[in-house]
């Protein structure tokens, strides 16, 4: 075999997994969306974009669609700036900081499944630490998963958590990328220590922050679908039902297959479009040395 046709032979068990997994799935998608479908998937009428425009003219949709923006946006803005303040600390040489970012970095090895059980029994109202704690000290007795704001407020808690170590490995990698002399030379000019992390260390950082925005929202769209199933199943009245979990739940167990696939491909143009406005906009504030 000529020299040049080895790396597409190489290629071609890659190829068909992709095809097979990714671009088929794909493509049926885009086609189900454009048929009623039944529930058993035996009959199947083709409504063109009908789908669509009961989707866009549902109340539901449009509450679910608010309901997932604030989870987004609260989940990284709270989660990247709670792992840069983990990462600062772990970033300090003291005895011990090993063991302390093992531990740290350990929330991320739990699936989304277990992390959502986990805490659904932490904040129990009758037999959860978390629950008990308050109410001790500060004689508060909440309901946190059977009540609105609370169960929300309790998934982005869940969420935040699981993936805080994943975030804190990358801002310790950047931390300790960027050299001393820098700091030193502030010192010299005399920069305190606040001038020196927004003058120094978030510009340099910068690069660490916008992949990690990215992989942010990709992981609460998409990921925390587990921790919603386990601590809420969308409510109470379905106000911490996502987008992601009302495609579940319209594919799954009411079988609308048609409405299903008409939701996946809008969920698919959403984070198309995020990630088209954060390259083009965002990415001008980063700075690479």
């Amino acid at each position: 075999m000529p020299r040049k046709y080895v790396p597409y032979v190489l290629l071609i068990p890659t190829f068909v997994i992709i095809g097979l997994f990714i671009y088929y799935p794909a493509v049926m998608t885009f086609q189900k969306a454009l048929y009623k479908i039944s529930p058993f998937g035996n009959r199947s009428f083709f409504v063109g974009l009908r789908n669509f425009e009961n989707l866009f003219n549902s109340p539901s949709y449009s509450q679910e669609a608010f309901t997932t923006l604030i989870f987004v946006v609260a989940s990284i803005a709270i989660g990247l700036t709670i792992s840069l303040l983990f990462s600062l600390l772990l970033n300090e040489k003291v005895p011990g900081v090993g063991i302390f970012r093992t531990i740290v970095f350990s929330p991320y090895a739990v699936s989304p499944a277990i992390a959502g059980t986990l805490w659904s029994f932490l904040l129990n109202p009758v037999v959860g630490y978390v629950s008990y704690t308050l109410l001790r000290i500060f004689g508060i007795h909440s309901e946190w998963l059977t009540s609105y704001p609370l169960a929300l407020i309790a998934v982005m808690v869940a969420t935040i958590w699981q993936n805080l170590g994943f975030n804190i490995i990358f801002f310790l990698s950047g931390l300790q990328g960027i050299p001393n002399s820098y700091y030193e030379a502030a010192k010299i000019d005399g920069a305190g220590a606040v001038t020196r992390f927004f003058k120094i260390t978030l510009p340099l950082l910068s690069p660490i922050t916008f992949y990690l925005a990215i992989m942010d929202v990709v992981f609460t769209m998409f990921t925390s679908f587990g921790i919603i199933d386990i601590m809420t199943q969308g409510g109470p009245g379905n106000t911490t039902t996502t987008l992601i979990y009302r495609l579940y739940r319209d594919g799954f167990i009411y079988f609308n297959s048609g409405m299903a696939s008409a939701e996946s491909i809008v969920l698919i143009l959403v984070m198309a479009v995020i990630t088209f406005i954060y390259f083009k906009f965002v990415q001008r504030t980063v700075h690479y040395r």
